[in-house]
């Protein structure tokens, strides 16, 4: 990373070289060398530094746009929205509770469930085109919808 663009990833995370020196573990007079350029920045706070500045984040397309707030303790979504950890934690036992009520009551329609697995963006160095799993279309699920009620197959 250039000089420059230290100091303004620097700037644009801390408010102050104190916070800065005890979040890089080294001594405030450190991070002065670093920023004024009489020293090399060593190459691990750099990388701490986009790290906090990502938000932890990995570098992935999938994750672009996403970030966490330290403060708060939330992930938020490109969209601006706010998940804490117990909620993400909670998704997938309501999601389970859905579907055991569903079929519980014997509801009209049940939706089809299809393992879609998020393909990774590379793959033997080429990007991947085409998806591992497929979605269930509109069409298809009122096709599925009006089979059960007819009770035809």
């Amino acid at each position: 990373m250039l000089h420059k663009a230290f100091v303004t990833l620097f700037w644009q995370v801390f408010d102050d070289i104190k916070p800065a020196a005890e979040y890089f573990h080294v001594r405030p007079i450190t991070v002065k060398r670093w920023l004024s350029g009489s020293v090399d920045v060593n190459p691990m706070a750099e990388k701490l530094l986009i790290i906090r500045a990502r938000g932890y984040l990995p570098d992935d397309i999938r994750w672009r746009g996403f970030r966490v707030d330290e403060e708060n303790a939330v992930i938020v979504t490109p969209e601006g929205r706010r998940f804490s950890p117990k909620e993400l934690d909670s998704w997938a036992l309501r999601y389970d509770r859905y579907h055991a009520l569903k079929r519980m009551y014997e509801l009209d329609y049940v939706p089809v469930r299809t393992n879609v697995v998020t393909p990774l963006p590379f793959r033997g160095g080429r990007r991947i085109t085409t998806s591992k799993g497929e979605t269930v279309s509109k069409s298809k699920k009122k096709e599925i919808r009006r089979k059960k009620r007819t009770g035809s197959s």
